[in-house]
């Protein structure tokens, strides 16, 4: 029970890494829009991170805690690959990198798991789903985005900046919150289903009809917390490669891109599939850079980000790796 109890505390450390890590994305483009102060919009995003289980189901949830076979799970490998993911989002966040604290996650659990049973022990079809969403959700943000901004651009042709830049403002505060929830909704349960996971391994929880197992409600609620108490402390290194340096953003673009990346989020958590929530930003911002000009965007730092992109899932399996053969080593739950 001890180490079940510490591993909840670590899943739960992972989600306010995750939190400070990840909640850039979700107030990168108000922040530097300068619609709400760093402050305020760290505490905006928190609330609809937090509120986020009063929409969405479990759905991302339940297909985390079948993505390794449950007879292969343990303690010892669930906690390597929570290991694996903190290590990575720490070691991201040095290099004011976004990347994906979610792919860092499933990278950690692949990693360990390949470690102690081969690729035999992975659910093959939801990691290549995943696999297939690091390509598809930021092509969804996007092409959403210039979508979007092409519509904002022809009917407010004739309008002043000044003037769109006044009347999007007020919009930035439901695009950030529509953003936050997306956020909170799809990120916060890829904790929920290593808890889940935890519980099926030392048989506190059975699996329900269809195989998929039931998501209490104190995890809910816990993880939930932990993402909003992560948010609330904020993350300005990323900010700063997000809102600033793809593109420049003024308040129509912001919307846009807020708007276009909520969209996406809201799809894949109804679909079950854990996306990133950096990728998906980063699509919706890299659209309007787009449309406004192609030499608007920032190639390079594009093109930084991607590269860690690639690198989250080897890093933190090959970190998760390691951990497992030191918990292995030391006959710790393995």
């Amino acid at each position: 029970m001890t180490a079940l109890i510490i591993l909840i505390a670590l899943a739960l450390l992972f989600d306010v890494v995750n939190g400070f890590h990840d909640a850039a994305n979700s107030i990168a483009t108000i922040v530097s829009t300068k619609v709400l102060t760093p402050r305020m919009a760290v505490l905006w995003a928190a609330f609809f991170n937090f509120v986020a289980f009063l929409v969405f189901r479990t759905h991302v949830a339940s297909s985390i805690a079948s993505g390794v076979h449950k007879e292969v799970v343990t303690l010892g490998l669930v906690g390597a690959a929570v290991l694996g993911a903190i290590a990575w989002d720490v070691i991201t966040w040095a290099l004011a990198l976004p990347t994906s604290s979610s792919h860092a996650l499933i990278g950690g659990l692949a990693g360990a798991a390949i470690v102690k049973a081969g690729f035999g022990a992975l659910d093959i079809p939801f990691f290549l789903k995943t696999l297939a969403f690091i390509v598809i959700s930021p092509l969804i943000g996007l092409v959403l985005a210039v979508i979007l901004m092409s519509v904002v651009a022809a009917v407010f042709a004739n309008k002043s900046p000044d003037w769109t830049n006044r009347h999007f403002r007020p919009l930035q505060f439901f695009s950030a919150a529509a953003y936050s929830l997306g956020h909170g909704g799809n990120d916060a349960q890829k904790t929920m289903g290593i808890i889940v996971t935890a519980l099926l391994a030392t048989h506190h929880l059975a699996v329900g009809p269809g195989g998929k197992a039931p998501v209490p409600l104190w995890v809910v609620l816990s993880c939930h917390a932990a993402m909003a108490l992560g948010t609330a402390l904020g993350g300005w290194r990323i900010v700063r490669t997000m809102g600033m340096r793809i593109t420049q953003l003024r308040p129509p673009e912001g919307f846009c891109a807020e708007t276009s990346g909520a969209v996406a989020l809201f799809i894949a958590t109804s679909l079950g599939v854990p996306v990133s929530t950096t990728h998906t930003i980063a699509g919706g911002i890299t659209g309007t850079g787009i449309v406004r000009h192609l030499g608007q965007v920032r190639w390079s730092v594009a093109k930084r980000i991607a590269w860690a992109w690639a690198l989250t899932l080897p890093g933190a399996a090959f970190i998760a790796a390691a951990a497992y053969f030191g918990v292995r080593m030391l006959g710790l739950g393995t």
